[in-house]
């Protein structure tokens, strides 16, 4: 099965990213930019500091979805044995900390025009902190972790992540935190004006366009170094029957 994955990989001649995807991703981060610094209506009481949200929020989806994409990936691999999925989980791991990254940089930016401060340990940001930790913790483990056992331990982990998902979409809810009500589904008074929500809900699509060609690039090196590893470990076989 490695023999069968490594010559695969290494004979794939397709594009990581299709023309037709670079394409639309960038057509939609240019939509994006104008909707964002030149269409939307400034907000009246935080003014333009405000448009952070438009980055800011899609930035934390992203980072959701690509949780249980790889969580769901780290099951299947579990379940299968399959190195598929190990790969795709790895990618999408690795884009957790990208835009995990984005998420609470754009964030203190915000807090620190609004409240004053650039971080404080309220649930919301505590949990946000905790995802980006887990999958630090991830990739630091996966590069020490034996080859035999690294998917294994890896999915574990990631599994442990996708479960603070939840925790950090309903901390505002369920506790007293520094962050405001939910203004998606937060109940009565919650809501954004029209313009507000066509602005946001594209950025939500544009950064999963992002992500979706990040993903794919980082899937395919991934598989590339799974067949490399495959590879030197054939080498080092036929070396070890040369001496014999």
């Amino acid at each position: 099965m490695s023999n069968e994955i490594a010559d695969s990989a290494l004979t794939d001649n397709r594009p990581a990213v299709p023309v037709w995807m670079l394409g639309l991703t960038a057509a939609m981060m240019l939509v994006q930019l104008y909707l964002t610094f030149v269409w939307v209506s400034t907000e009246a009481t935080m003014g333009i500091i405000q448009r952070i949200f438009y980055f800011h929020v899609p930035a934390a989806m992203a980072s959701f979805v690509a949780c249980f994409v790889g969580g769901i990936a780290a099951i299947l691999y579990l379940a299968k044995h399959d190195s598929k999925y190990d790969d795709l989980s790895l990618a999408a791991n690795e884009t957790v900390v990208l835009f995990e990254i984005v998420n609470i940089a754009m964030g203190s930016i915000w807090a620190k025009r609004v409240w004053g401060i650039w971080w404080t340990w309220d649930a919301k940001l505590t949990s946000a902190f905790l995802l980006l930790f887990i999958y630090a913790a991830y990739l630091v483990i996966r590069r020490a972790a034996p080859v035999e056992v690294r998917g294994t331990v890896c999915a574990v982990i990631c599994i442990l992540g996708m479960a603070d998902v939840p925790l950090i979409y309903m901390s505002n809810r369920i506790f007293r935190t520094q962050h405001p009500s939910p203004v998606i589904g937060g109940g009565e008074g919650s809501g954004l004006a029209g313009d507000m929500s066509t602005t946001l809900f594209f950025g939500m699509a544009t950064m999963l366009m992002v992500w979706w060609c990040i993903l794919r690039v980082r899937r395919r090196v991934a598989r590339l170094e799974r067949a490399a590893e495959d590879l030197t470990r054939r080498a080092h076989e036929l070396d070890d029957l040369r001496r014999d």
